[in-house]
């Protein structure tokens, strides 16, 4: 740990992204959990707009104004980078953001780490793989992005294996397709994810657009099981920083459910009909993106070591979810 940590026993943990829909529940699990350690709570409130989370406050700060960056990180033990831009569509609209922020802003909070030895989680993404050849996926596999997100996301990740060496802990997520929502002092936190695309069109009663050709398979994990992961990794991060260990862990973070697009639409449509007596139409439209997204057939991937040495699983499922969404928007309604 660092001397102020040392001096103080009370690690300083710093969460970059921290408005946004996963930033904002790691914090609010993170203080739940460890209500008695420091905390700085960082964004641009670019996407996100949570302003305070369990007494922290978010503070203003950009990942691409480094001077300004390190000046809030000082004294930090842990870094959770989450900041980024991540929607595939934005980040091919807006490049250069993109490439300052996903590339430039990350490199950055690295060089804090290397500079002084504060270990760092970062998640980098299935957008790396490409179209995966083999399953399960696992973080070993051959990096071959498509689009412009995940090559982002692939220079992160090289940038902090090169940072690493010898200098900090980091642990880097390979993270799947998140769905599902969460709530800050009554503020709903969502994001326009498939699953909750999908939820929301139902909500309308609107029909369920699925992208051609609909067989096309994705693996789907709750926010909820995401933000525990960096729990998790916090508190090894923190008994890796004490015994003096440097460089790289990766690790798989996903559930054991890979359905197709179109089963997920169907799933949404059942259960729109049973919880709200509604049936809303299921209807394949042009892919817009062409080459650009992986079409496979199979998404499962493997987590056997993000369970066994983190000791995390993930425990919501697509249908509990879907129904918890469509149960509380029927409560809402009545």
């Amino acid at each position: 740990m660092t001397d102020e940590a040392t001096e103080t026993s009370v690690p300083q943990i710093a969460i970059t992204g921290a408005a946004g829909y996963i930033g904002s529940h790691v914090v609010k699990l993170l203080t739940d959990k460890h209500p008695d350690w420091d905390y700085v709570a960082l964004d641009n409130f670019y996407q996100g707009d949570v302003r305070s989370i369990n007494g922290v406050d978010v503070e203003h700060v950009d990942i691409r104004n480094r001077c300004r960056l390190e000046a809030a990180l000082d004294g930090s033990d842990v870094v959770l980078h989450l900041a980024a831009i991540s929607g595939v569509d934005d980040c091919e609209q807006n490049q250069d953001l993109a490439y300052d922020v996903n590339v430039t802003g990350t490199n950055n909070v690295a060089w804090f780490c290397r500079k002084t030895g504060a270990g760092l989680v970062f998640p980098f993404s299935m957008a790396v793989l490409g179209d995966p050849q083999s399953f399960p996926i696992s973080v070993d596999d051959p990096r071959d992005p498509f689009n412009w997100y995940g090559r982002t996301k692939l220079l992160g990740e090289r940038a902090i294996e090169a940072f690493a060496e010898d200098a900090f802990p980091a642990h880097l997520f390979l993270k799947s397709n998140l769905y599902g929502e969460h709530e800050i002092d009554g503020q709903r936190v969502s994001k326009g994810t498939v699953i909750n695309f999908f939820v929301n069109r139902a909500l309308n009663g609107e029909s369920l657009t699925v992208y051609e050709p609909g067989t096309q398979s994705r693996n789907y994990i709750h926010v909820d099981d995401v933000a525990r992961t960096y729990v998790h990794s916090t508190e090894r991060l923190l008994e890796q920083l004490e015994a003096g260990e440097t460089g790289v862990e990766k690790y798989e973070v996903a559930s054991d459910e890979d359905p197709s697009v179109q089963a997920v639409a169907e799933l949404v449509q059942q259960i729109t009909v049973e919880e709200r007596g509604v049936d809303i139409d299921v209807e394949l439209v042009e892919n817009p993106r062409g080459d650009d997204e992986t079409l496979v057939e199979d998404f499962a991937v493997d987590t056997a070591k993000t369970q066994s040495v983190l000791g995390w699983e993930a425990k919501h499922t697509v249908e509990e979810s879907v129904r918890g969404l469509l149960e509380d928007a029927e409560s809402n309604d009545a």
